[in-house]
């Protein structure tokens, strides 16, 4: 089991996301398809906690809950369109963490079984024309719902970053970054409604 150690405690106060993947039920991964994404998940296939991954996980949470409402969100059976190119301020990670949660890829997915279902492949598109960062789709009925994420307005990652890296950094502030840069990510999570806007 991959663990991450002593990882910090507000991780276990975030909601999860939980989907249904008839594919996984399919193939007998589990035997009711429900997956639960923690955050902590996330933040070991991303390898690191930060401002993209926490709104990345955000954009997926408040998104989802916007599309589907009280239902659970199937797997596998959404759109995403990320309106920025991968290298684009980290959209690419943001491609990574929706990829992992939705099912959604570009060429690189699971292609499906012969006839045709459960195919993953042309459902995530970056440098997508849209009025949003990110848009999501159900293949089902062809609702849309437009996520913005403005940290921003709350925070200033690179501020924390350039305390800690520049060369005249101070001693304190090199060995208090970790801490503080994930008080960072903390609050972004507890203004989760100022900084993702639904439309």
């Amino acid at each position: 089991m991959t663990h991450i150690h002593n990882y910090p405690n507000f991780f276990d106060s975030i909601p999860n996301i939980t989907l249904y993947d008839d594919l996984n039920k399919f193939l007998g991964a589990s035997t009711d398809g429900l997956i639960t994404f923690s955050y902590l998940d996330i933040t070991k296939t991303a390898g690191h906690s930060c401002a993209t991954v926490a709104g990345a996980y955000l954009i997926a949470l408040k998104g989802l809950q916007a599309l589907y409402g009280d239902n659970t969100p199937v797997r596998g059976e959404i759109k995403v369109e990320i309106s920025k190119a991968p290298t684009d301020d980290n959209a690419g990670v943001v491609g990574c963490v929706l990829s992992n949660i939705t099912g959604a890829t570009t060429d690189y997915g699971f292609g499906g079984i012969p006839t045709g279902k459960y195919n993953r492949r042309g459902l995530l598109f970056l440098n997508a024309n849209i009025e949003s960062d990110v848009c999501f789709t159900r293949l089902d009925t062809g609702q849309k719902v437009h996520i913005n994420y403005h940290p921003e307005t709350i925070v200033n990652p690179m501020k924390i970053l350039k305390s800690a890296i520049m060369p005249d950094a101070k001693k304190e502030d090199i060995e208090s970054f970790p801490q503080r840069f994930q008080k960072m990510v903390k609050t972004l999570f507890e203004h989760a409604d100022s900084v993702i806007t639904i439309k």
